[in-house]
């Protein structure tokens, strides 16, 4: 089962805010942060993104940290 963790970065003075998304095997994804977004949403996004990148079905499931949000996929049977 794979843990999906989002992390929300500031901005800097070459780049706007943006979103990440890692596992633990480090692979990771990056977005500009969806400011047609709100709420968990946000985070969702950059989790679809990483779980596009790597081609990974599924239906995620969320929560939050005090860092951002984890995402774990749901049980096949409940999909």
């Amino acid at each position: 089962m794979k843990a999906i963790i989002c992390k929300y970065h500031g901005p800097t003075n070459t780049r706007g805010s943006r979103i990440s998304a890692s596992d633990s095997d480090h692979n990771r994804i990056s977005i500009s942060y969806p400011h047609e977004l709100s709420g968990e949403d946000v985070y969702r996004a950059a989790a679809e993104a990483l779980c596009k990148k790597m081609n990974w079905p599924g239906k995620l499931i969320g929560g939050g940290t005090k860092d951002g949000m984890v995402f774990v996929f749901a049980p096949k049977d409940s999909q």
